[in-house]
């Protein structure tokens, strides 16, 4: 009993809808869709968009391919490092720097909604270069 007790507790903890820190379920939720992107496990990635997501790309193939030509940095990053999250009315948007395959650096804003059952979703991205600083 005492066991079925600590894994019902450990499951309510490790339940992003119910994460008392909206920063820890965003962070994680991002970082497995990266991992999914370098995978290419398009079901995975597509199933952390939300649905508005899933109507403008009906199916993960779809998704996959306008993620691959259109998010290269977030598709395939050499590395990933988070920023401030932001409360913006119902949602959030996580700063994301990335730096892509040929070493170029971005910041992402991803815009994330928390959905009725408390999940967040990955509502938008959007990619901006940094420009290169001479020395």
């Amino acid at each position: 009993m005492r066991v079925a007790g600590w894994l019902l507790g450990f499951s309510l903890l490790a339940s992003p809808a119910l994460a008392a820190d909206p920063a820890t379920s965003i962070k994680s939720l991002i970082d497995r869709q990266i991992e999914a992107f370098l995978a290419d496990d398009g079901a995975t990635a597509y199933s952390f968009a939300s649905p508005r997501l899933q109507e403008v790309f009906p199916n993960p193939d779809v998704f996959m391919s306008m993620v691959k030509s259109a998010y290269r940095p977030v598709y395939r990053p050499q590395s990933v490092a988070f920023g401030r999250l932001r409360d913006q009315n119902d949602a959030y948007i996580q700063e994301v720097f990335l730096v892509d395959p040929d070493g170029v650096e971005w910041t992402a804003l991803y815009a994330l909604q928390q959905q009725p059952d408390g999940s967040w979703r990955i509502a938008g991205c959007q990619l901006t270069k940094e420009p290169r600083v001479s020395a």
